[in-house]
């Protein structure tokens, strides 16, 4: 794992970026949970936070930038699993080991506290302990969804749903800004960048999409978009 540590992360600043994400929004206690008993860490771009089978006796936030999580298939093939951006909650394990590897997108800043210590106060705090319900009900949830897409969906529907899922986690109806590659997204989505990179040219051919940069996808038309995603 490659990080350096910095200081005990404040609260202000952690929340600023914890309001931002409407996936967090929703878990203001355990966002103040891992603001109490954190620290926070630099992690530069493509350096590991943690690894498949190692402890999971951590909890993560990130403050800033992005992390992916993936796994290496026998055959060399990575598959990502998800993607987790500022204000995101990851790492919180069902079971004693990593099940997959997880690693900084670009330069980011995590917050991360100990399992053990989270779990105790979720012992004395109705309010976390719902919250912390609530955030493993919504992975699995996620994990569901991603399951449907890449064994039904077809490539244009599945970069649909991607953009649609981007759009409402940082809460815009209009601008999609991507912290990942490319590739990052061919492999969340089980596709190969080429067929990524058709599928969006033909989404902006269609005027359901419109990319002034490659890490900015305006929503021209989410009805369009929705009914792919349907």
């Amino acid at each position: 794992m490659l990080y350096q540590e910095t200081h005990r992360s404040p609260s202000r600043p952690v929340h600023a970026a914890v309001s931002s994400s409407p996936a967090v929004a929703k878990q203001q206690a355990l966002a103040e949970a891992l603001t109490a008993i954190g620290t926070s860490i630099r992690c530069a771009r493509n350096s590991e936070v943690y690894g498949e089978g190692e402890p999971a006796e951590t909890v993560y936030m990130v403050v800033s930038g992005a992390v992916r999580t993936y796994k290496l298939l026998s055959d060399g093939r990575r598959q990502i699993g998800d993607f987790h951006i500022e204000g995101e909650v990851f790492g919180l394990e069902a079971g004693a080991e990593r099940q997959f590897t997880a690693e900084a997108i670009a330069d980011s800043v995590v917050l991360v506290g100990k399992r053990n210590a989270l779990v105790g106060m979720a012992a004395n705090n109705a309010e976390l302990a719902y919250e912390l319900w609530v955030h493993t009900a919504g992975e699995l949830q996620r994990a569901q969804d991603h399951l449907l897409l890449l064994g039904r969906k077809r490539a244009q529907e599945r970069v649909a749903t991607f953009l649609l899922d981007m759009a409402g986690r940082r809460k815009s109806d209009i601008f999609v800004d991507l912290p990942m590659s490319r590739q990052d997204i061919a492999d969340y989505l089980g596709l190969t960048i080429e067929t990524v990179s058709r599928t969006l040219t033909r989404l902006e051919d269609d005027a359901a999409i419109e990319i002034p940069t490659s890490r900015r996808i305006v929503l021209r038309d989410k009805r369009a978009l929705g009914r792919l995603n349907a």
